[in-house]
């Protein structure tokens, strides 16, 4: 019932929202210039013409035939030309993300009840319904972009992997990558999580049989190796729920707690031990991963680079200021999580317990922080010239109202991505934390132009794991997205502006 409640619930948005949107905008709008009309190529079978401005693969475009072919079988397959137009049109073609946000939702539900099987269904079933309504994936259900194609397609990914079917997670994989190329990044995420996940079951499974037998003897249980400490620690969780509920989630060892650096090594160790006595095992469950990756190098040995047009305007770049951007939009799209006393009171007691390492990477997190906006801070032409993206406004409002500003944000930055690794340890391995964090530098770092869109996917792994059961703070949280989805899609729909160099009408968007 809480799949079909979730995707009832996002449907009573997603409907009424999507028929004023093509209403007030029937006509193509940005960047669905370009892909509408390579959409309707491709409907009109038209494979070999492609819009050197587009950057991304044809992924999206090929869910749009399925789409198609869906919703006029007959017409389709018969391919008759009066067909054509209403088959293919605009509102037809951004009704295709439509059906992909409710299915994401039921996905997002998934993830949910399967990393916390002990979590009522009704707070799985409110969570989901909230992170549907995240302002940017929410505003782009609408309009005919492949964010929300690509976030559908990872988090499936991930929901195979974490149900150990890895072809089938390694297929939606591959097609991740081909509807956006970066997912390339997040493929190898999910592989390096479920291997986490493998060695420690494995490693849990091993210790409680030398516990058994140690206790049949009455040995020492203290002289185990160190290397088993962590996994031994997982055993002692009590289980809110059925057996499940410990196979995905892993709290970090007491033993290790203590000193957080000794307990990453700790896990390391172990992972490295279980992993080489379960290589096989391994090499055939995630070879198919490996596959996908080769095909994306020869790609990229194809096509000398990562995007496949206007690659002048969006060459890789070192732009490290952008993991901090992603920290604080992150953190504030999830305020009542991270700006709260008792969370702060947390985090500084986490530190407290540590004084001396807990304040060296403070200060080494805030030194990389300064020199991250003072050299890497990359101020695109794009950001520079474009007014009707609401970064535009930030840049010039915020980040270089005053030639301190960017300093005087580092703080904001270092306690946002602290507040992140803190709320992620609670319930995953620090091994899996650091993981995430390296996934989510390779895919920003590189990218020159600063775009919420960008943050989605990192926003929902990080959001996916976090243990608060606390529905008012679930609420908070939808009243937060519900009052920021009104007010952009009031000035995308209802505040339209014109400028002097260019004719036609501009409107406000993420």
């Amino acid at each position: 019932m809480g799949r079909i409640a979730t995707a009832a619930i996002v449907s009573l948005w997603v409907i009424p929202v999507s028929v004023l949107v093509n209403r007030i905008v029937p006509d193509t709008y940005m960047d669905e210039i370009f892909h509408i009309p390579q959409a309707q190529k491709y409907c009109n079978g038209d494979f070999m013409s492609w819009d050197p401005m587009i950057t991304t693969p044809p992924g999206l475009y090929y869910l749009s035939l399925v789409h198609v072919a869906a919703l006029l079988p007959s017409k389709y397959v018969l391919q008759l030309a009066s067909s054509f137009p209403e088959a293919c049109s605009t509102a037809v073609l951004r009704s295709v993300n439509g059906v992909l946000a409710v299915l994401c939702s039921i996905i997002v539900y998934e993830i949910i009840t399967h990393l916390r099987p002990a979590l009522d269904d009704r707070k799985a079933t409110l969570f989901a319904a909230v992170l549907a309504l995240y302002p940017v994936h929410w505003f782009f259900t609408f309009l005919y972009y492949t964010d929300v194609a690509s976030l559908t397609a990872v988090l499936a990914m991930y929901l195979a992997c974490l149900k150990k079917k890895y072809l089938f997670s390694a297929l939606l994989g591959a097609m991740a990558v081909v509807i956006r190329q970066t997912n390339i990044i997040w493929m190898l995420f999910v592989a390096c999580s479920g291997v986490i996940d493998i060695t420690m079951a494995h490693q849990k499974d091993s210790v409680e049989v030398d516990d058994s037998k140690a206790s049949n003897k009455g040995t020492n249980l203290s002289a185990l190796n160190t290397s088993v400490n962590v996994s031994s620690n997982l055993k002692r969780r009590k289980s809110r729920g059925n057996s499940k509920a410990n196979q995905h989630i892993f709290y970090p060892s007491n033993a290790s707690s203590a000193s957080p650096t000794l307990g990453l090594l700790h896990e390391i160790q172990a992972i490295v031990l279980s992993s080489w006595r379960i290589k096989w095992e391994l090499l055939v469950s995630f070879s198919p991963f490996f596959f996908v990756l080769l095909a994306f190098v020869a790609f990229l040995l194809w096509n000398g680079s990562v995007v496949l047009g206007a690659k002048e305007a969006h060459a890789v770049s070192p732009h490290f200021a952008q993991i901090m951007y992603f920290s604080i939009v992150s953190t504030l799209f999830a305020a009542p999580l991270h700006f709260t006393i008792g969370h702060a009171l947390d985090l500084f007691q986490s530190f407290w317990k540590n004084r001396l390492l807990g304040f060296l990477l403070l200060f080494l997190a805030s030194i990389a922080s300064l020199l991250s906006v003072h050299f890497f801070s990359i101020a695109h032409p794009y950001l520079l010239a474009d007014n009707r993206h609401y970064t535009f406004y930030l840049w010039r409002k915020i980040i270089i109202f005053h030639w301190s500003m960017k300093y005087l944000l580092v703080p904001f930055y270092v306690y946002s991505w602290f507040s992140i690794f803190r709320l992620l340890g609670k319930t995953r391995m620090r091994i899996w934390t650091l993981v995430y964090f390296f996934a989510t530098s390779a895919v920003l770092i590189p990218a020159p132009l600063i775009e919420f869109r960008y943050y989605t996917i990192p926003f929902y792994f990080f959001i996916l794991h976090t243990s608060i059961n606390d529905s008012r703070s679930w609420l908070l949280i939808g009243i937060l997205y519900t009052v920021l989805n009104a007010f952009t899609m009031t000035m995308f729909l209802f505040r339209p502006f014109h400028w002097d160099h260019e004719p036609g009408v501009q409107r406000f968007i993420w």
